[in-house]
């Protein structure tokens, strides 16, 4: 059974293992692959494992081996699945493996927003302290979560551990969702207007569909109760990027703090590169060791699944 994996380096720099893998067929491993050899390089392989290398049916027309594609993600739209499903090549993801660390991550920009902890140390270093008058100062305003409001948008495995956060913080929880059953205590049920107008803090934790897209925008926005802070862990497009860098300038919302962008890498025309009071990470909020292992695990998992005539977290 021959296994392509295209671009290995996003999950797993060199601090894995792909024994797992490679106990279950020969293995070419590649870590990272452009786009003109793609095709060459799956050639004649029954397996393909891929995380953000896009797969379209014009590939899949020059790999009549395929039968499996592996995501190492939990998005699939790279893959052309209606293709996949006309060939019988099963595709699988991986599911729910990042809750806690993408709920961890969102509380680390929420904390920094009101505790400033990178900022305060940086003064301290730069001899701020030693210099002053006074036993104490501040940079700038610190802010306490208990009795503030988070709104969640998108209440699946995320958003309610992101509730769960909250709620040890002594937060009280506003959540909307395209499934309300899912909203339960300790989050309350409500629209999303209700939610934009009395939130402190906004929190995006919806897939990525046409309904979603740019679902915060310059109207949106209009929305918000003023001095906000807007999180997006979920997915770039969630949020119209020129309204929201517009919206940091005019002082509808006090901060802006994302791990994904509409286009990755960053452009260097991106609206909020240099832009105050944001801060950006480069999508690794999932990309603990703990977490990555974790979807290893389950990827090599889905295969022997696969292989054993019982597939799971199948997709298409």
């Amino acid at each position: 059974m021959k296994i392509v994996i295209l671009d290995g380096n996003a999950l797993n720099p060199g601090d894995l293992s792909w024994d797992g893998f490679k106990q279950l067929g020969d293995v070419t491993l590649f870590d990272r692959t452009p786009k003109d050899l793609v095709v060459q390089r799956i050639g004649d392989a029954e397996i393909l494992i891929t995380n953000k290398v896009t797969i379209t049916r014009e590939i899949l027309n020059q790999c009549p081996n395929l039968k499996y594609i592996g995501v190492l993600a939990t998005g699939y739209n790279i893959i052309d699945t209606k293709a996949c499903t006309e060939k019988s090549i099963v595709v699988t993801n991986i599911p729910s493996y990042s809750t806690s660390a993408v709920a961890q991550a969102v509380f680390a920009y929420i904390l920094e927003y009101t505790n400033g902890v990178h900022s305060h140390n940086t003064s301290v270093q730069k001899g701020d302290w030693c210099a002053s008058k006074d036993f104490c100062y501040w940079t700038h305003p610190l802010i306490e979560l208990a009795n503030k409001t988070i709104g969640i948008i998108g209440y699946g495995s995320i958003g309610q551990q992101v509730a769960k956060i909250a709620v040890a913080f002594g937060m009280e929880v506003l959540a909307y969702s395209r499934t309300p059953s899912k909203i339960t205590a300790p989050a309350k049920n409500v629209s999303l207007e209700f939610l934009l107008q009395n939130s402190d803090f906004i929190s995006l934790h919806a897939p990525l569909t046409p309904e979603t897209t740019h679902l915060i925008n310059e109207d949106t926005l209009k929305l918000v109760k003023k001095g906000s802070m807007l999180i997006n862990t979920a997915r770039g497009p969630l949020v119209d990027e020129v309204a929201v860098a517009k919206a940091l300038k005019s002082g509808i919302l006090s901060a802006f703090a994302a791990d994904v962008l509409s286009t990755e890498p960053m452009t260097k025309d991106c609206p909020f590169l240099g832009c105050e009071n944001t801060i950006i990470t480069p999508h690794v909020a999932w990309a603990g060791f703990e977490t990555r292992q974790r979807l290893m695990n389950i990827a090599v998992n889905n295969l022997k699944a696969f292989l054993a005539g019982k597939p799971q977290n199948q997709v298409f």
